[in-house]
């Protein structure tokens, strides 16, 4: 019998969330951001993203500190829904 897949919780709802409406605000398509993702160094498909937006797909750490940098922002904003801009935080505030 093959493994159930992990339920996607709040935080990872809020984040996938997040990621969605900064990615329009910044006027990026799936596929663009999915480009920037990967040319940072994370490979990442606009299918994967999609996923992680509509909660299909887990968005692990590794994905969003990338996507997080893609996007031009600090990972703690995706996790809190805040738009601060990358660096805004301060040193050990989440």
């Amino acid at each position: 019998m093959p493994p159930r897949p992990l339920e996607i919780g709040p935080t990872g709802h809020a984040a996938a969330h997040a990621i969605e409406r900064t990615r329009t605000a910044r006027g990026y398509s799936q596929r663009q951001l999915a480009a920037r993702v990967t040319a940072l160094g994370r490979p990442m498909t606009f299918t994967a993203l999609s996923r992680i937006e509509r909660t299909v797909r887990r968005c692990d750490i590794d994905d969003l500190v990338a996507i997080a940098a893609a996007l031009g922002i600090a990972p703690q904003a995706l996790l809190s829904g805040a738009r601060t801009p990358l660096g805004a935080a301060g040193v050990g505030e989440i």
